[in-house]
């Protein structure tokens, strides 16, 4: 199958965003009610939520469900607040070299994927990354120099809060350290676990282990599979080979000294890149992103996209993803 990467600028929420959430909508939202409406939280629960947790971007959600038709659904789909659990694999790492470098795989399925990469200046903030649900994020750097992307934690607990790609994107729309962006994590609740690691300008990084039902742990992790501190979903860790992903990236950072070049290219073959796309778990891009100049290229096999924050060219990529494997 062919998967159509996109890449979109509009500063402002606007009639180009309105035009996205009409055209993904019906999927997302059978996706969000598939175990009834009424099982999502309320409106009213939503609104509080992030009135409480993320404040500073209530407005811009607001103005976004507005964009949306202005409906009940749209609104607490839109705030990321309890949605249903969704597992995905991904390896990320921070480069050990002069120039900050954060590179990572995103694994997923090819037919839940929002494939557009969007530049945005919402709220005064420029922003460009790779969308979930048109408003959150699974990746993404703001104009302050900070990046960041998330993998799944590899647990089963599902618990109340926030669906970690709207936390991602209210980090880049809010910090612009990654103290700033540690603080966040852990005051944010997370529904379910995932690992979040964040570099910026100045080459500071974290990775903060985020739990429905646990503190946030922040460490100085400089890599992240899908596991936190120690294997809990055994199941899972053995389909994705989230053990065997993590030691041969920490090799790559200690016992080798790799170009860049060659530590990004690493990402693109086994054991990182995942051909299980009929499994919901192939691997559908590698993303580098490089805060300090504003830049991320977007790599696949055979292929780099490289957009800057500064000079963004929108346009589009086709890209042949195997059926299985």
């Amino acid at each position: 199958m062919h998967l159509i990467f996109r890449a979109i600028s509009e500063a402002r929420p606007g009639p180009r965003w309105a035009g996205l959430f009409a055209e993904y909508w019906p999927a997302y939202r059978r996706w969000w009610a598939k175990d009834g409406v009424s099982v999502r939280p309320s409106f009213a629960e939503c609104q509080r939520a992030l009135r409480r947790y993320m404040p500073e971007i209530v407005p811009l959600w607001e103005e976004l469900t507005e964009l949306a038709g202005g409906g009940d659904d749209a609104a607490r789909f839109l705030s990321f607040y309890g949605p249903p659990p969704y597992l995905s694999a991904c390896s990320q790492a921070i480069w050990p070299g002069k120039e900050p470098l954060l590179v990572r795989n995103y694994d997923y399925s090819p037919k839940a994927f929002d494939a557009l990469i969007l530049r945005s200046e919402w709220q005064g903030r420029a922003v460009l990354g790779m969308t979930d649900g048109l408003f959150g994020l699974v990746d993404g750097m703001n104009d302050a120099g900070l990046c960041l992307s998330l993998t799944f934690g590899g647990r089963r607990e599902v618990g109340e809060g926030f669906g970690v790609p709207l936390i991602l994107r209210y980090i880049l729309q809010t910090c612009e350290t990654a103290a700033e962006a540690g603080q966040a994590l852990k005051r944010i609740p997370s529904h379910m676990s995932y690992n979040v690691t964040v570099l910026d300008r100045h080459r500071r990084y974290l990775t903060a282990f985020l739990a429905p039902d646990r503190e946030t742990i922040l460490t100085h992790a400089a890599v992240a599979t899908n596991h936190q501190e120690r294997v809990e979903w055994v199941g899972h860790a053995r389909f994705t080979a989230t053990v065997e992903r993590e030691r041969f990236l920490l090799q790559r950072l200690t016992l080798h000294v790799d170009p860049e070049e060659k530590f990004i290219g690493a990402f693109l073959r086994p054991p990182l890149y995942s051909t299980a796309f009929g499994q919901g778990f192939g691997t559908l891009y590698t993303a580098a992103y490089r805060p300090a100049r504003g830049l991320l290229e977007v790599h696949w096999p055979g292929s780099t996209w490289p957009l800057s924050l500064s000079g963004f060219a929108q346009g589009g990529r086709s890209i042949v993803v195997p059926a299985s494997g």
